[in-house]
């Protein structure tokens, strides 16, 4: 993934994520803020109580102030413990739900994406998002939350302690404020560089993860081992590299607020000290101005650093916006209705179509699936045998000519409605991690039990399937890893029975199988094929020498079209791959 570029605060990402949320837990913020509220008065009370504590119990000495002084401040840090464990939770769970509610906007996002979104976009890339961004958020609400209601109540409590006490001590301990915050702003620009660089670092560990754990047989295989943990190394050591750095930024705001707080502090002293010694101030004036003083260099710090702060949760809060955000290239039109299907007759019409419009895939194609029949497409690797699946499917939509379903151009219909027609088994088989019944049932979901079991029988799958340990509860494992090729394969064509759709896209089905099972796939499909529509890719001749309609691509155009017999006897591109794979043409 690549870094977004550091940019100044986006105040209209950050007001849109504040109005957006703060709106919907209105409630629980104005409790959580009158409970920090609570915790900065009682802060400021303790500060104040300083002076009646020095001049009534240690110079006056009188016992009754002793004993309702030690009272308050028992009934004070009660208050103030019980208001602080109450804000800390309920802002804990007001960020919970946000961090789910923007997991949830994320993930609906993706779903709605198309293909073209998902060639952009790394697994890497998406997973980081939708874990460290979601975070982002409620780290960024919070942390306006805790600032406002805490930390500013806070400092604006325990300085009404100290204007009480002495204005001009108060103008002398805030004489450093403008130069801190001159080198505060310097360091904004760097902190949101090095934060982008950060999340794309961890977006590279996730990718690295992500390949040796889909990956592991053959980085075994080929003794990998070394090169994997060596790109892990780099991407482990880089966020390494730049959270250090990151600290190193953050950090140095520490040394300066402590020197200049340091030099407050003296000043105070110095000036206070000479108040008491030469024009006969109170000592309990003083010391509850230094208390409010010293207690209000905490909340300082931590408003101070805010603009900082902000600046880092800020990338991934724009980050959680770019995404949620984006736009489908292909959508349903605004008059978009519902495909119904008669017979199922898919028919292109002059399409051209490239994934870069510079470099099509498809030239000029027309083609017609009857209904009902079989029709194949062959040809080398490259011709656009796939692509034709993928407009059929209006993944993508084509950049000249229209596709038709029984007359109906498929751009002006509802995708769902067109997938609800459409049946896939792909040679390249998804399994969800399940057990094998959930997926089977993935083709029709809410078909009975019996209905998914005959859906087996007619793929060859339940003879298996029943000699497993837990039968149909089985999990497959990520990716049906604990299930081999070809029962994957059966699986897949069982959740394509099941599915019971008028319009079969076959794209070769038995890949995967042997000898046996590719025999009994054959019978199976033969019965599924009867009286649909059927598109099916295949690189063994042998299996679409049946079809009722054979269609030979070459570099993206129909080079032949007719059936079996016919495509051999012409003695062109068909016969010529029929003897590559056979010998003879016979």
């Amino acid at each position: 993934m690549q870094p977004i570029k550091p940019r100044r605060p986006d105040l209209p990402v950050l007001r849109r994520l504040v109005s957006e949320n703060f709106r919907r837990f209105a409630p629980q913020y104005a409790v959580a803020l009158a409970l920090m509220a609570i915790v900065a008065v009682t802060t400021g009370i303790s500060a104040w109580l300083m002076k009646d504590l020095i001049n009534k119990v240690f110079v006056d000495r009188d016992p009754w102030y002793m004993w309702v002084i030690c009272g308050a401040v028992v009934a004070l840090y009660t208050l103030k413990g019980a208001a602080s464990y109450g804000q800390e939770v309920l802002l804990a769970r007001v960020g919970n739900n946000i961090v789910a509610t923007m997991q949830r906007r994320i993930f609906d996002t993706m779903l709605r994406q198309d293909l073209a979104f998902f060639q952009r976009h790394a697994s890497s890339e998406l997973i980081t998002r939708l874990t460290q961004n979601a975070q982002a958020a409620s780290v960024t609400l919070n942390l306006v939350a805790t600032s406002l209601g805490r930390d500013l109540f806070t400092l604006a409590s325990l300085l009404a302690v100290m204007l009480s006490q002495d204005a001009l001590l108060t103008a002398i301990a805030l004489i450093g404020m403008p130069v801190l915050f001159l080198a505060l702003s310097r360091l904004l620009k760097l902190v949101r560089k090095l934060f982008s660089r950060e999340v794309a670092s961890l977006a590279s560990i996730v990718a690295t993860m992500q390949e040796t754990v889909h990956g592991i047989r053959v980085i075994k295989a080929f003794r990998l081992e070394d090169t994997m943990r060596a790109r892990m190394e780099d991407s482990v050591s880089s966020v390494e590299r730049l959270a250090n750095r990151m600290a190193r930024v953050q950090a140095g705001t520490v040394p300066l607020i402590d020197t200049l707080g340091g030099v407050a502090v003296a000043s105070v002293i110095f000036y206070g000290g000479w108040r008491v010694i030469y024009t006969g101030a109170t000592p309990g004036e003083f010391f509850a101005f230094i208390t409010a003083l010293l207690m209000a260099t905490d909340p300082a710090r931590r408003l101070a650093r805010l603009n900082l702060t902000l600046a880092a949760a800020s990338v991934g809060v724009r980050m959680l916006y770019e995404m949620i955000d984006s736009r489908p290239v292909v959508v349903d039109p605004p008059d978009a209705a519902p495909l119904a299907v008669a017979g199922g007759e898919v028919r292109f019409h002059g399409v051209s179509f490239g994934y870069d419009p510079a470099a099509p895939v498809l030239h000029d194609v027309d083609l017609v699936a009857e209904a009902g029949r079989t029709t194949a497409l062959v040809g080398l690797s490259g011709s656009g045998k796939s692509t034709v699946f993928n407009l059929v499917l209006r993944f993508w939509t084509p950049q000249a000519g229209r596709v038709d379903i029984d007359g109906v151009d498929l751009a002006g219909v509802t995708a769902a409605s067109l997938y609800d027609q459409v049946a896939l088994v792909s040679q390249d088989v998804f399994l969800f991690d399940g057990t094998i019944a959930e997926n089977i049932l993935r083709g029709r979901p809410g078909a009975s039990e019996a209905e998914m079991i005959e859906a087996a029988r007619a793929a060859s799958a339940h003879d298996f399937i029943t000699r497993l340990p837990n039968g149909y509860e089985t999990r497959v494992g990520e990716f049906g890893g604990q299930l081999s090729g070809g029962q994957r394969q059966r699986v897949s064509i069982a959740r394509a029975f099941l599915k019971n759709a008028p319009i079969l896209l076959l794209d070769e089905p038995t890949s995967a199988l042997d000898a046996e099972s590719d025999a009994a796939i054959q019978k199976a499909l033969q019965v599924l094929m009867k009286n649909r529509t059927t598109l099916i890719i295949a690189h063994r001749l042998a299996t679409v020498a049946a079809a009722d309609r054979i269609y030979v691509l070459d570099h993206g155009r129909v080079a032949e079209q007719g059936a079996h017999a016919e495509l051999l006897r012409r003695d062109g591109l068909y016969a010529r791959l029929y003897q590559l794979q056979f010998g003879s043409a016979a």
